[in-house]
């Protein structure tokens, strides 16, 4: 996968091969865009200081006036996640949403949260001034999606070296610019962190100085993934889930992760040559991003 194929639409100059295993993939997949899945950016704010608390913050809050714990809820930024793992940073979101209009959830009201009320007054300026916000200066924007925090997620950090994807459990909020899917199914978790699936999605963009990609929603959704059932998905899920529970411990899971390539790779059919190619074209990616930095 050369760096200068930029966009989707240059894969009609990619080599032999590389057209080879392009049709495999999108012969045997469909692309997520077509699933029943909802891709979408994480939460915005448009002024992370005074929504975004630390562990401490929340209590306090709490402390003051016990119903703020209603409208707090923790949040993960792009930093945090990592390859099947999230690093929970004590981080909280103040979600004083702006409801949802077609299913008749009202705004928050920030009188009915006096101590929230008052910290975010310290922030009115900014606040009132901003053009992310909803009906009053202390609500988050409109967000048809709200619901979706409340489940089970697929998030990944927009910036990263490789695909760096995690399960994010329900009630958990994800801060844009990372974006999420929903539901969280671990056969996705296994395909979009395989080598075959970052191939695929890398290809689609341009590689900044460094080998970082910009894992943009745009990109994702043109994966093609096989549509197999609940059955044939469990493999692949339950391998996803050990490596998860793995990653947990620190442990290794290098042995797990080259287990589960193997199997997407045989999903997809892809022949020995193919998997050859694949690979040291990946290796090379990763050759010229130490290179990078050690300069």
């Amino acid at each position: 996968m050369a760096n200068e194929f930029h966009t989707s639409d240059t894969w009609a100059i990619l080599s032999p091969i590389e057209q080879r295993i392009k049709r495999k993939i999108e012969l045997i997949g469909t692309p997520l865009k077509e699933w029943e899945i909802a891709i979408n950016y994480g939460i915005k704010t448009g002024f992370n200081d005074a929504f975004i608390i630390t562990g401490k913050e929340r209590a306090e809050l709490i402390k003051l006036d016990p119903k703020s714990d209603e409208i707090i809820r923790p949040i993960l930024r792009g930093r945090d996640i990592k390859r099947y793992a999230n690093s929970f940073a004590d981080l909280w979101l103040i979600n004083t949403h702006n409801g949802i209009k077609e299913k008749g959830l009202k705004p928050i009201q920030i009188e009915d949260y006096p101590a929230i009320k008052k910290h975010l007054d310290k922030y009115y300026t900014e606040l009132e001034k901003r053009a992310d916000k909803g009906d009053t200066p202390y609500n988050l924007r409109n967000c048809a999606y709200m619901d979706d925090f409340s489940k089970q997620k697929i998030a990944w950090g927009n910036l990263n070296l490789r695909a760096s994807y995690t399960l994010a459990e329900g009630g958990m909020f994800v801060n844009a610019p990372c974006p999420m899917i929903v539901p969280g199914n671990p056969y996705l978790l296994a395909v979009l962190n395989s080598k075959l699936g970052d191939y695929y999605v890398r290809s689609l963009g341009v590689i900044r100085n460094g080998g970082y990609f910009e894992y943009k929603p745009m990109f994702i959704e043109q994966l093609p993934v096989p549509v197999i059932d609940q059955t044939k998905q469990k493999p692949f899920a339950d391998l996803a889930l050990q490596i998860l529970e793995a990653k947990k411990s620190k442990s290794k899971t290098d042995k797990l992760e080259s287990q589960l390539d193997q199997m997407i790779f045989d999903l997809y059919k892809l022949s020995d040559v193919e998997i050859d190619y694949l690979l040291s074209d990946l290796d090379q990616i990763e050759v010229t991003n130490e290179v990078d930095f050690v300069s």
